[in-house]
């Protein structure tokens, strides 16, 4: 594997595994009041747009961890929208 690439696995593990404490807290306690709806909605969009970007350029490590960010940051979204 060439370097580049594993530099960019080691990075999409890491930013997207920060994800899940806030994911699992968020499903657990269905306490949304610290998180800000207009924050997580242009990031959400941002994070879908960093995945068609990926998958446009055939970049697997940006591929891979925005669409598993991408799920995560829209289940915080969902459960802000519904629990708010």
């Amino acid at each position: 594997m060439e370097l580049t690439n594993l530099i960019g696995y080691i990075a999409a593990s890491m930013t997207t595994a920060s994800f899940l404490p806030q994911a699992l807290q968020t499903f657990r306690t269905k306490d949304v009041s610290g998180i800000s709806l207009g924050m997580y909605s242009v990031f959400t969009l941002g994070v879908s747009l960093w995945l068609l970007y990926g998958i446009l350029l055939g970049a697997w490590p940006i591929v891979i961890a925005n669409a598993i960010t991408t799920a995560l940051a829209s289940f915080i979204l969902w459960m802000k929208i519904r629990y708010r």
